[in-house]
């Protein structure tokens, strides 16, 4: 069983920062791509950023330039800076890790979530 835990979100003006961590534990071979998510009230979650166990990373439009996905490997944790908020950037967001289980199988595993506010 793999578990990803999320932490960092909270209130934050706009134009502030904020950093999130996720932190997966379990027993497993390897973490492939680890990503962040992001679902608004009444929209689809959607990916923001992720990040290749080689550490070649994507970001999504809305978010380039302003945020910032890494990741440390020894601590099987992916961290997203976010960088000049925006009140659209308010939103509950997630992590995901696709991992290789024991049995070599790959899954795709989920945070519960961290709720971002930013407010205007």
């Amino acid at each position: 069983q793999v578990q990803l835990v999320e932490s960092g979100g909270g209130l934050v003006r706009a134009g502030g920062s904020l950093r999130l961590s996720c932190a997966a534990s379990g027993t497993f071979f390897s973490i492939n791509r680890m990503g962040w998510h992001r679902q608004a009230p009444g929209k689809q979650r959607e990916l923001i950023a992720d990040i290749t166990s080689g550490e070649r990373t994507n970001y999504e439009d809305p978010v380039k330039g302003r945020f910032t996905i890494s990741r440390d490997g020894a601590k099987n944790t992916v961290y997203l800076q976010m960088n000049s908020l925006k009140p659209e950037d308010t939103a509950v967001y997630y992590c995901s890790a696709t991992v290789m289980i024991l049995d070599r199988s790959t899954r795709r595993y989920w945070g519960q979530g961290t709720q971002v506010t930013v407010s205007s």
